[in-house]
């Protein structure tokens, strides 16, 4: 129950589109319906507040059984009861390819909202956990099976397909960012890069990226060394990791670090920092040069 005057919404929509943000091949019912919830939940993270009611709606082509769609709802109501909200209604459509269209209502703190606009000149540029196993994970589900075979059968490689299968929802993070007196917030739902000047952007400020101090999923790395593919372009670009990148005071990192430790067991990394303009990556030898853009864009 939201109660007047004491908090404001919060309000997210979301859609996977089959094709588009998955594959039927790939992904059972039961994940795609809790990454569903999981996508909307992670915007209401970001804005430092806790969802609360969820609206479902499907576009379902005529071959998709009945069980299917069961289970399909099995995943979501997994999710609801993990991030504690509740779907109250939604609506179900035919179509030529499955579609799932997820609403999340959330609240927070009257004005206490964090938005992507309040990123201040001097902010350390911070995101939680590792980046890059969910990008990983995609590349091991649809790869043919024969070319990695030897990855999946690996924990290493189990780990990056559970990363982009079931995606987690920074939710106690984002809030205790915010507590913590974060600036400016975003999840990176398309790429490290990408969601970052989305986040400029907004708030009409540059910024400048440290390489070396992006923290590169130890999984992604194995599998890097397995099958070749590059970590660090995979943790800047490869998107879907639901991580939240956030700008905070100087002052404030320390604290915010030994929070997120000690309440989640989550490492919170200093990449960068808030500039007057344009963004710049500098690498190991901190020679710096204009920041390659990359992540999922869905016009390009």
């Amino acid at each position: 129950i939201v109660e007047p005057g004491r908090h404001q919404l919060l309000l997210t929509s979301d859609m996977l589109v089959e094709g588009v943000h998955f594959d039927l091949d790939n992904v059972s019912a039961h994940d795609l319906g809790h990454k569903s919830i999981t996508a909307s939940v992670s915007d209401i993270a970001a804005m430092g507040g806790s969802p609360r009611y969820g609206l479902v709606s499907l576009a379902l082509p005529p071959a998709v059984q009945m069980p299917w769609v069961v289970e399909l709802y099995g995943g979501i109501r997994e999710a609801t009861d993990e991030y504690g909200m509740a779907v109250v209604g939604g609506d179900v459509s035919r179509s030529d390819r499955f579609v799932v269209s997820v609403s999340v209502v959330g609240t927070v703190g009257l004005g206490k909202a964090i938005t992507r606009s309040g990123a201040r000149l001097g902010d350390t540029i911070v995101v939680t956990g590792a980046l890059g196993a969910a990008s990983g994970g995609l590349h091991l589900a649809t790869e043919p099976p024969h070319a990695v075979r030897g990855a999946l059968g690996s924990d290493w490689g189990r780990e990056l397909v559970q990363a982009y299968l079931r995606p987690v929802a920074r939710v106690g993070e984002g809030e205790t960012l915010a507590q913590s007196g974060a600036t400016a917030m975003i999840d990176i739902s398309d790429g490290l890069t990408l969601d970052l000047s989305r986040l400029c952007r907004e708030s009409d400020v540059g910024a400048t990226l440290r390489l070396a101090d992006v923290p590169v999923s130890p999984a992604l790395r194995e599998l890097g060394r397995a099958l070749g593919v590059d970590p660090l372009e995979r943790a800047l670009h490869g998107g879907e990791d639901y991580e939240l990148l956030a700008c905070l005071p100087q002052d404030a990192l320390g604290p915010a670090q030994v929070r997120l430790r000690d309440r989640f067991g989550t490492p919170l990394t200093a990449i960068g920092a808030i500039t007057g303009d344009g963004l710049v990556e500098a690498d190991s030898n901190g020679v710096e040069r204009p920041l390659e853009l990359g992540g999922w864009d869905h016009f390009a």
